[in-house]
């Protein structure tokens, strides 16, 4: 078999980490193995799938876990790790699986398109083309070509078409130009179902900017690269460094940008010692200096809670630590609110009557106010999803603070999720307790009865239908 050199990586992102001489070191002895393997002798004597697919049933799964574990664990490195196995030596192994990765990484616009050329998804599918196994790889990532052709440009994807001798080659890639994904609409759906495929994967990684141009350009991909640890609760403490690099930069001080991140950093990452005195200096001096500081900081606790990523009291807390309390703004006002409701608890007297004299100072429909009610919600939403259906006697007890809190914000939006929230409880207290005449479902029955009616949750008929008990169908024989 003729053995062709696939073509030496390139850089992809400007500030891409090397990947660590330990992680090289391993995937070096599964390359040895590999061309040490019987399979692989096999493969190379007979040319046959059936050894090639043997080789990479073997293998592949010993490339993965050192690619987990770069994820996991150091994940600026991945995409060099991803240009490491291009090499030659590992005959096209784990490739399919990275060229989709590199498609899903790539920053889409709302027409779904990405907003910059994928160079690392060209890269991965060129070595894949000039691979000597390309016949048997090119079976593995037809969806995947497909996928990255409909979000990528024409022009790009013709260019790239052309930068191949082969004609058969060519006439592959042609094909996967599929005509139905000229329709923004088709894209949107293929993408949605191509992501869902990878849903339980972890391949994020993000570049940090250094200037103010790389700033504009990078940025919305480095805060769903963090978000998206922090949601899943990575190992972060590799980023931890860059991040701390990112925030001393002056260069990207006082602007939108700066404050996301430095909102992240302060949010959900454990500072302490001089690492804290830094942040909180550099956290007081935006607020001083950063003319659009309060409009952006709501925007981006709200869009956190948006994305998924729940600010709870201890990242509140944690906001409370750096925060300078002499600077008399509505970031004090907020944060020594949420002080008292997180150590008082939401329903203490002294918490409602922080929030009622709070409440008042802000329109209803601001974002401070809003970030107010979603930690009420928060708290409530939590302690419906724990309880037991068993212990239904604490939700009533609790549902005593429901009225205080709708007639204090006066806010139709928290009033239906707080009727989502409860109704979800509900639901699994009549899944539990299904007997009409027994005195859980009574109980249940007549406070539903009562308290929805009187929270404005549902109209009377509603409750009928919703304790009416559902008659059997007839069955019916011929």
């Amino acid at each position: 078999m003729e053995r062709h050199i696939i073509s030496k990586p390139t850089e992809y992102q400007c500030n891409m980490k090397p990947l660590a001489e330990d992680y090289k070191n391993k995937l070096d002895e599964i390359a040895e193995a590999l061309q040490n393997a019987e399979e692989y002798q096999q493969y190379l004597e007979e040319e046959e799938e059936e050894h090639y697919l043997a080789l990479r049933e073997k293998l592949e799964p010993q490339i993965a876990s050192v690619y987990d574990r770069v994820a996991e664990h150091h994940p600026l490195q991945l995409v060099a790790l991803e240009q490491y196995l291009l090499q030659e030596k590992f005959e096209g192994l784990f490739l399919p699986k990275i060229l989709g990765f590199a498609v899903l990484r790539g920053e889409i616009n709302e027409h779904y398109k990405y907003i910059r050329p994928q160079i690392h998804f060209q890269q991965i599918l060129s070595a894949i083309c000039q691979s000597s196994n390309f016949d048997l790889i090119k079976k593995r990532i037809g969806q995947t070509i497909q996928m990255g052709f409909a979000l990528s440009s024409d022009i790009k994807i013709t260019s790239l078409i052309n930068t191949f001798e082969n004609k058969k080659i060519r006439y592959f890639l042609q094909a996967q130009k599929l005509p139905r994904y000229r329709d923004p609409r088709e894209r949107a759906t293929g993408y949605v179902r191509y992501k869902n495929q990878f849903r339980k994967e972890n391949f994020l990684s993000a570049d940090f900017p250094t200037n103010a141009t790389e700033l504009k350009l990078l940025f919305s991909s480095l805060k769903h690269f963090l978000l998206y640890r922090i949601q899943r609760q990575y190992d972060n403490s590799n980023i931890l460094p860059e991040i701390r690099n990112f925030l001393a930069n002056d260069a990207l001080k006082n602007t939108p940008e700066y404050l996301h991140i430095l909102g992240l950093y302060t949010h959900f990452f454990e500072v302490t010692g001089e690492d804290q005195k830094t942040l909180k200096q550099q956290f007081n001096e935006m607020r001083r200096s950063f003319a659009d500081f309060e409009e952006v900081w709501w925007q981006y606790v709200l869009g956190v809670e948006d994305y998924g990523v729940t600010i709870d009291g201890t990242a509140d807390d944690r906001v409370f630590q750096v925060l300078d309390l002499d600077i008399d703004d509505n970031l004090t006002a907020y944060y020594r609110l949420m002080n008292v409701i997180h150590t008082q608890g939401y329903t203490h007297a002294d918490s409602v009557e922080a929030m009622r004299n709070f409440y008042g100072n802000y329109p209803g429909l601001s974002d401070i106010n809003e970030a107010a009610r979603r930690t009420i919600l928060r708290y409530i939403g939590n302690f419906l999803g724990n309880i037991s259906v068993e212990d239904y006697s604490e939700y009533f007890e609790l549902s005593k603070i429901f009225p205080i809190y709708t007639d204090l914000f006066g806010n139709q939006q928290f009033n239906q999720s707080l009727k989502a929230i409860c109704l979800r409880y509900i639901k699994r207290l009549l899944k539990r307790f299904t007997d009409k005449r027994g005195k859980d479902y009574q109980d249940i029955k007549k406070f539903v009865n009562t308290s929805f009616i009187d929270l404005g949750f549902m109209k009377p008929k509603e409750l009928v239908e919703m304790f009416k008990t559902k008659r059997k169908k007839k069955s019916t024989t011929a």
